[in-house]
């Protein structure tokens, strides 16, 4: 009789041999499409500092006032697709007297904005009411898997993009990211008709004054394995010139350093850390586990597969208990076709 190997062995062979399949598509095929933009994001990030403002009630700029800037970002499922992440974008600037504002354009400075960028690549992508055009590789995020280098970010305010230089590591509440610098310096920005004497001409009712933007210091923190900005400040400061003027005559508005609150902070991290934590599950923690486990599985399946092949043939051997009687010869004495003595 012919044995098989049992059926454990078959099944602990084949379920490592599956394991061992599943190990590098966890990490080269699924963990890469898990790496995409969200649309279904809505967050408000707040940063807090002193600074100054233009009055517009006492027709003049205020100095070591409280600024606030709320910035709120809302994914828009129904635009987006499995290409491109459709984000909307409300920001808003108050000092402490338009807080809490009933009306977004109550604020000291309000924008609303409309941003749309490859899911994958994190790029700007120019299409589905894009507002404003915009260029770069960072923004309101990095790219997944932030690399330790030199990145293109787009300061809207300036309507261009600025080199955002590596600083090395920075920990936020406790947790390590990517630290990015830069400073903008003194560009125009667009012209605004004014009263003359906001520019030092205060015999011309109205000019058409400059207006020019620049930072003192933008200061980013990102999550190595997202992308996701979990500490941000910025220094801004917005001036009016008159026309052909090398020199500010007004400061619309200014602050050294507008940062991250410590609440939008955690919550950033805590995000970043849910979100990364994922991403490794998917791309090493699972493909090493079920790889290893894939490998022990096969490992033990096939030893008892060839286990019990040498008990089968051990089965089979002389003197076994499956082994057949020997066919009787021709003059053996048991033969049932012998010839008996007769008494002839």
């Amino acid at each position: 009789m012919r044995r098989t190997a049992s059926p454990l062995s078959l099944i602990l062979l084949g379920l490592g041999v599956f394991l061992l399949v599943l190990a590098p598509m966890l990490a080269w095929y699924v963990e890469p499409r898990a790496k995409r933009t969200p649309v279904d994001i809505d967050t408000t990030t707040v940063f807090k500092g002193k600074g100054s403002y233009f009055d517009t009630e006492k027709i003049k700029t205020v100095h070591g006032k409280n600024l606030t800037v709320t910035r709120q970002v809302r994914g828009d499922v129904d635009d987006s697709t499995s290409e491109h992440a459709v984000w909307d974008v409300v920001t808003s600037v108050d000092p402490d007297k338009s807080l809490p504002a009933s009306d977004p354009h109550d604020s000291l400075q309000f924008t609303q904005e409309r941003w749309v960028t490859d899911r994958e690549t994190n790029k700007p992508v120019h299409c589905c009411d894009e507002k404003p055009y915009f260029e770069g590789e960072a923004y309101l995020k990095f790219p997944f898997d932030v690399e330790r280098r030199s990145y293109v970010w787009w300061d809207n305010t300036l309507g261009a993009t600025v080199p955002l230089t590596f600083r090395g590591t920075k920990k936020i509440q406790g947790y390590e990211g990517y630290r990015f610098t830069a400073k903008v310096k003194p560009a125009k920005t667009g012209t605004r008709l004014v009263p003359g004497r906001l520019v030092g001409q205060p015999k011309r009712s109205n000019v058409l004054a400059e207006e020019w933007y620049s930072n003192h210091g933008v200061e980013l923190v990102a999550d190595k394995r997202t992308g996701r900005i979990i500490y941000a400040a910025i220094g801004p400061r917005k001036t009016l010139r008159a026309p052909g003027s090398d020199k500010d005559a007004t400061v619309l508005l200014e602050s050294k350093r507008i940062a991250f609150t410590e609440k939008t902070q955690k919550a950033q991290v805590e995000l970043a850390d849910d979100d990364s934590s994922r991403l490794k599950l998917l791309g090493e923690t699972l493909p090493v586990g079920t790889g290893v486990l894939g490998a022990l599985l096969a490992i033990a399946g096939g030893v008892l597969v060839l286990r019990g092949r040498r008990s089968d043939s051990g089965a089979q051997g002389p003197g076994g208990p499956g082994s057949a009687a020997e066919p009787s010869g021709p003059n053996s004495d048991t033969s049932p076709t012998a010839l008996q003595p007769t008494t002839m």
